[in-house]
């Protein structure tokens, strides 16, 4: 790791009854750096960012941030630690305006009423520090937007509270050509502006676009965590759909196929 990672996972383990959905996960993040979380449909993507999102508890291993060991119950703790996820619903409100989206549950209040002026002014202070032209007027609904525009909102809103990593998951699923470019131009200032960042996305032109680091999960298990630029779209492809490429990623003896 080029800095020290501001989370590491270890020995992660989750089941759900009988059926267990993580086996001994480890993974690290870095601020500053992109790190792509891939793998395929049902390989454990959403249960290992639930349990850092503190949605799910995890059954064993040990949740580290910042250099410390923590316990995470609740997406209440997980904000409180600087963690924020951008699910790919968003979780915006068509009928309200930029500024409320961003302030949604966490307003501020000057005594018994809402301090517009204030929300306004750090709305518009955290999209002008990711560089964000798109919005024409912060008081836009959100029903009014873009997809791309959207997206930007939902991770401006993430940003806005002291991030220290944010998660985003399929950011670009459903967007054009001209969006998505957009959007990757965010994902990457945001890590260049020192944060941390998860991208989750199965689109492998957009990981190579912007990560610095692929953690590539095969049924459950970490098949391998490496640099982006020592690896080829081929070998992430073989490692999402077997777990194993060459030299890298799982033996027989830890899960992979034979």
């Amino acid at each position: 790791m080029t800095a020290d990672p501001i989370l590491q996972l270890r020995g992660i383990n989750k089941s759900f009854g009988p059926v267990q959905v993580l086996h001994d996960v480890a993974f690290s993040v870095c601020p500053g750096e992109v790190t792509a979380l891939v793998g395929d449909n049902g390989a454990g993507k959403s249960t290992l960012v639930k349990c850092i999102g503190g949605i799910h508890p995890i059954d064993a291993g040990e949740y580290w941030f910042g250099g410390k060991q923590v316990r995470v119950h609740s997406p209440r703790d997980a904000a409180a630690l600087g963690v924020e996820i951008v699910y790919q619903d968003l979780a915006l409100c068509d009928n309200l305006d930029i500024v409320q989206n961003m302030f949604l549950g966490r307003e501020k209040r000057r005594g018994l009423v809402l301090d517009d002026a204030t929300m306004e002014e750090m709305a518009a202070s955290t999209l002008a520090g990711l560089s964000v032209k798109t919005v024409k007027s912060l008081r836009q609904r959100v029903s009014s937007l873009s997809g791309g525009q959207r997206q930007t909102v939902a991770i401006a809103k993430a940003v806005l509270w002291n991030s220290q990593l944010v998660v985003l998951d399929e950011p670009t699923a459903a967007l054009g050509v001209a969006q998505t470019a957009q959007v990757l131009e965010l994902v990457r200032r945001l890590a260049d502006n020192g944060l941390a960042v998860v991208l989750i996305s199965h689109n492998m032109n957009d990981v190579f676009a912007v990560s610095d680091r692929i953690a590539a999960l095969y049924l459950g298990r970490m098949a391998a965590q490496v640099k982006a630029s020592d690896v080829t779209h081929a070998q992430v492809v073989e490692l999402i759909t077997s777990g194993r490429s060459g030299d890298l990623g799982l033996t027989e003896s830890n899960g992979a196929a034979a």
